[in-house]
């Protein structure tokens, strides 16, 4: 179904490197480029709540659109959130500005997970602005769907908002793994089926999105995860390109490889030819996201030249020591919301025009 809608992008130098191809500038988007950081984005929303911004296909549409007019990315991001198929599924769940993602009831008891609803139907709003964003979009610029990974979600869900420190979820993890395995089957079909509105919908590449999972042991993680995370992967495989990224996942690299991701995004703290080297000790070499420090956009043009340098010149060491097959330039968070709009177009002018010699993998083909 989804394929029918499918985009022929041979221009796209950011599907070139998804696919571990050459592409003909080194591409890059920034998770976040979308949103606070720019004017136009809190023009636009004044007097609407983020989660019914999300559901506004004109709206959506126009938000997704602003940083790739003004920036020149690669790729567009849908704007959306991890929760929006929980909110489409009937959970109550309401985006507190300043705080994040708050549930109207935490889910603590194996009664709570039997009564969550399971979204079964497509978004009709997120894919209608998806089509809008999909007709202005040029032949070289990707739209990037996305999804929340079940961990994070279970998160917030259990804590009942944002966490600092995770305990109630780890807790419920280990003192009940029933309850939190039963949890886990029922949030994997609704991320799912709304990866799958996406995917029909027509997006060129999806990320799933473990912003927690960094919190985790490398056991845990592979033991109350990792298989849920390889669903969701595995239900769009062959379909298009698929980006797996966590927040302060440096120690959960290789086991989050092993999901099935194509590309791997890397946050700011390992390394770019470090992280290549432990993705490809677990799977073989992958393409590598990342890794600026968002605060580096806020640097100055000299020390933002000195990182993008240094990370396209670690990314090109990791594909010629053949343990990574491309590049594609991203921050290893998000855009921090003070962010001002000139650095970030002046970021993504350095990162087209830097050279470090080749980013393309040694030919084998």
């Amino acid at each position: 179904m989804g394929a029918m809608t499918r985009r022929n992008l041979n221009n796209s130098p950011f599907l070139a490197a998804a696919h571990g191809r050459t592409p003909s500038r080194t591409p890059v988007w920034f998770m976040r480029q979308a949103g606070r950081s720019l004017p136009e984005y809190r023009e636009l929303r004044e007097g609407t709540s983020m989660l019914d911004a999300c559901f506004k296909p004109d709206m959506l549409a126009e938000i997704t659109m602003q940083p790739v007019r003004r920036h020149d990315v690669d790729a567009a991001i849908l704007f959306s959130d991890i929760v929006i198929p929980l909110k489409a599924a009937g959970i109550d769940v309401e985006i507190v500005p300043g705080r994040g993602p708050v549930m109207a009831h935490a889910v603590r008891t194996p009664q709570d997970v039997r009564n969550l609803p399971v979204l079964d139907d497509d978004i009709a709003e997120v894919a209608e602005g998806i089509g809008i964003i999909l007709d202005e979009l040029t032949d070289s610029q990707a739209l990037i769907g996305f999804v929340g990974a079940p961990f994070t979600l279970a998160s917030y869900l259990v804590e009942g908002g944002p966490s600092k420190n995770h305990e109630r979820t780890k807790s419920l993890m280990h003192s009940d793994p029933d309850t939190w395995h039963l949890l886990m089957e029922k949030i994997t079909p609704t991320v799912t089926r709304f990866l799958q509105t996406q995917i029909s919908a027509g997006i060129d590449a999806m990320q799933l999105f473990d912003s927690w999972a960094g919190y985790l042991t490398e056991r845990d993680y592979r033991e109350f995860v990792l298989p849920y995370s390889q669903r969701i992967l595995e239900s769009v495989d062959g379909e298009i390109p698929r980006i797996h990224f966590g927040v302060g996942t440096g120690e959960l690299l290789g086991a989050m490889s092993q999901a099935g991701s194509e590309v791997m995004g890397v946050d700011w703290r390992v390394p770019m030819d470090s992280a290549a080297e432990r993705i490809h000790n677990a799977v073989g070499p992958r393409v590598l996201q990342g890794n600026l420090d968002p605060a580096i956009l806020s640097s100055g043009e000299q020390a933002m030249t000195r990182e993008i340098t240094r990370i396209k010149g670690e990314a090109a060491d990791a594909i010629a020591a053949g343990h990574a097959t491309g590049h594609i330039f991203n921050l290893g968070h998000g855009v921090l919301p003070n962010t001002a709009p000139e650095d970030i177009t002046k970021a993504v002018e350095l990162i087209h025009s830097v050279d470090t010699g080749a980013v393309a993998a040694p030919e084998k083909r």
